[in-house]
């Protein structure tokens, strides 16, 4: 039988906004040249239907011209400290607040500056714009005469390369972090004018206080009617159902859980249509489910020495239920070395080695919503359950299988790389 023409082309195109919604919230800023510039076209085709989705389900904006496409996506929670920038080199390691105050100058001094700038000539303005006392006030101080700090600097261009506000000319960054020379760069302004993710500029901010200045730049505007307020309401829930591993509902208002617990199957619904997640209920919550499992910038399971070790420490959080130190998590590791450590890297065997191995662990479970951190210890959430071992299952008479985890799937982690700021 025959498929009708009509139904071939509308499962072509919906295949084609949902590969470009997936983009746009793996890499919310695209440009037309470059490693995505195929995805970049499918955004700028179905332009219309993504920005009204966007509008209307998460209160984010979609701009799109010629040069690249900026979906303006703040976080579903400003608490959240897990997903930070970070290198865009091979060891991909976070950025400092350091770092971030560097990435703020130097944008400050790109948007001032002219087409094209040199690595040194940034970092002498970077220089004159750090001398503010208020930076000064703050413990923040930058020369660029030590290694360290041209280091840091060099990250932040990298980044900048990245998110296409740079186009290298010229000359390499480790030149300039030796010593040795220079590098030259296209300034992309367009790009630049879009990197911004607010609803009100920095500077109409009056109050100093960082808490109050970043609740002021992603305040929603005045919600006088119960229409916008639910609205809002929608709009919070499904920013979180799409940036957070894990929705747990102790987390929300009352006002918000009320609203979710009646509207749960369409908020979930419209998230599915789009980007093809698929949720998972449970009575702690919900996590909206990458089949794919491409929708990420963390991962668990992950491959490895330090995913193998994550792995054994949810299934140990998992089984023992309650609050750990973390001593007793890096004893756990010692034990575990002298089980599996044949299939671990040697560092990994080194006396010492379970802090590290420990700290990075607990970085990928938080970012996760697997565990959390208290003054007391260590605390496994509900969703780390799905690591546990499960019981002796019976699979014919008479014989029964090995204990295995009890979960196949992946919580997805939510998408923060990409410049919400």
């Amino acid at each position: 039988m025959t498929t009708p023409l009509g139904e071939v082309l509308d499962g072509r195109r919906s295949a084609e906004v949902h590969k470009a919604a997936r983009t746009l919230l793996k890499e919310p800023l695209l440009l037309a040249q470059g490693p995505h510039a195929d995805e970049f076209r499918l955004v700028r085709q179905h332009a219309s239907e993504l920005r009204d989705w966007f509008d209307r389900n998460t209160g984010w904006s979609l701009r799109v011209d010629a040069e690249a496409a900026r979906l303006a996506r703040t976080p579903g929670t400003l608490a959240d400290p897990t997903h930070p920038a970070r290198e865009a080199s091979r060891g991909r390691a976070a950025f400092t607040r350091r770092r971030y105050v560097l990435l703020c100058l130097a944008l400050a001094a790109l948007e001032r500056g002219e087409a094209q700038i040199a690595l040194g000539r940034l970092a002498e303005q970077v220089v004159l714009d750090a001398a503010d006392p208020h930076l000064a006030a703050a413990g923040v101080e930058f020369t660029m005469e030590r290694r360290d700090e041209r280091l840091d600097l060099a990250a932040v261009v990298r980044l900048l390369l990245r998110y296409g506000v740079l186009r290298r000319v010229a000359g390499e960054e480790e030149a300039y972090v030796s010593g040795s020379g220079d590098v030259l760069y296209d300034v992309q302004r367009r790009v630049l004018a879009g990197l911004l993710a607010a609803r009100r500029g920095p500077s109409t901010i009056i109050t100093e206080d960082f808490e109050d200045r970043l609740a002021e730049l992603t305040a929603e505007s005045a919600l006088d009617s119960d229409e916008l307020r639910f609205r809002a309401i929608r709009q919070r829930l499904t920013r979180r159902l799409l940036d957070d591993p894990v929705l747990y509902y102790e987390e929300l208002t009352d006002e918000e859980l009320a609203y979710l617990t009646r509207q749960r199957a369409f908020l979930t619904a419209r998230i599915t249509e789009l980007t093809g997640l698929v949720p998972e209920v449970r009575a702690e919550g919900i996590a909206m489910v990458d089949p794919h499992d491409d929708l990420t910038d963390v991962r668990m399971p992950e491959q490895g020495t330090h995913g193998h070790v994550t792995l054994l420490l949810a299934e140990h959080l998992a089984a023992m239920g309650g609050e750990a130190s973390s001593g007793d998590l890096e004893r756990r590791v010692q034990e575990m070395a002298a089980e599996h450590g044949a299939f671990w890297s040697k560092s990994a065997k080194q006396p010492g080695a379970e802090a590290e191995l420990v700290g990075q662990a607990l970085e990928r479970l938080t970012a996760l919503g697997l565990v959390a951190s208290t003054p007391k210890g260590i605390v496994p959430l509900p969703a780390l359950a799905r690591y546990a071992v499960g019981e002796t299952v019976v699979t014919e008479p008479g014989q029964a299988s090995s204990r295995t985890p009890r979960a196949p799937c992946t919580p997805r982690a939510p998408k923060r790389k990409a410049p919400q700021s």
